[in-house]
């Protein structure tokens, strides 16, 4: 890939805008095969793709950077071969380190034949030989020439920066909307723990108010025979067991209206996190279906069912 003709004060700044273009050119072109590949797997039109914002996928255009660095005019079927092992391991460390940062699995090809852990299959390692050979032998030949043209027109450098910027921006709240969502699993896993525990030990105190109150009537009945005649005793007892059994009823009636308290309190809060998920984050969650928590995954599947009912 040739540099452009740059003066030596401006060569810096043009060799960056040249390679930043290009960066983008590529990301931008990945979003759009990206897209086009699901759509068509899905036989409709799909929900926008990628972690940013903008119609960016960044990891195909730092795999174009780098296929176009390394093989330069190799030949196709080298271009091929080398050019799928190196983004697939792109991709690879890509999941990796997305995973260890965020702690979800934004992608997996689990059920893909011929996987590596989830994160690289065949299918896409084969995608992606070919598309290096477009790229090398058609694609980059064809378009660096206008980028070219466009850096001597002296609107490259500035468009360079001005994308660069919002690049930036847009990194920075995708980012915010990822810690976002993983808060937001904390706190809604933290209630349902919460709610479990609670239930539980309500339920352990109604099963000891039943144990007390049948001791107390074995009590009273053992007692009731051993101070007065059986006549006198049944009735005794009798009366004291109707007495235990309102007790009773007040008590199972006390016992749920607790449980409902806690619910109730419970689905607010829980209602309230729902909610609370903006624009940005929510764009997020369709863009990646398959996305699964590593920590919390019964409360993404939870949050994802409420937003689903409620665009329903």
């Amino acid at each position: 890939m040739d540099s452009p003709a740059f003066t030596p004060a401006l060569g810096a700044v043009h060799q960056y805008s040249l390679f930043f273009l290009l960066l983008m050119l590529y990301s931008f072109l990945g979003w759009c095969g990206e897209m086009v590949y699901c759509s068509l797997g899905q036989r409709r039109l799909c929900e926008k793709r990628g972690f940013l914002n903008g119609p960016l996928c960044p990891i195909y255009g730092h795999g174009a950077l780098l296929v176009l660095m390394t093989l330069g005019c190799e030949p196709p079927v080298w271009t091929f071969l080398i050019g799928a092992i190196q983004t697939s391991a792109l991709e690879y460390l890509t999941s990796y380190l997305m995973e260890k940062l965020f702690h979800m699995r934004w992608w997996d090809y689990s059920r893909k034949r011929f996987n590596l852990n989830g994160r690289v299959c065949l299918l896409n390692s084969v995608l992606f030989g070919l598309a290096c050979v477009l790229l090398c032998h058609v694609v980059n030949p064809l378009l660096i020439g206008y980028v070219h043209q466009l850096l001597h027109s002296g609107a490259g450098v500035p468009l360079a920066l001005l994308l660069t910027v919002i690049y930036i921006v847009d990194i920075v709240f995708s980012v915010r909307s990822a810690i976002q969502i993983g808060s937001r699993l904390e706190k809604l896993h933290a209630i349902h723990d919460e709610l479990a525990e609670k239930l539980e030990r309500l339920k352990a105190e109604q099963q000891q108010a039943l144990e007390a109150q049948k001791e107390r009537v074995e009590e009273f009945v053992s007692a009731a025979r051993q101070s007065v005649g059986e006549r006198e005793a049944a009735q005794h007892i009798q009366a004291r067991l109707d007495r235990l059994k309102e007790e009773q009823q007040r008590s199972r009636d006390a016992h749920r209206a607790r449980l409902e308290a806690v619910k109730a309190e419970a689905q607010q809060r829980l209602q309230a996190l729902y909610d609370k998920p903006d624009f940005f984050e929510r764009r997020l969650l369709r863009s990646f279906p398959t996305m699964r928590s590593l920590r919390h995954g019964e409360a993404l599947n939870k949050m994802r069912e409420y937003l689903e009912s409620r665009k329903g």
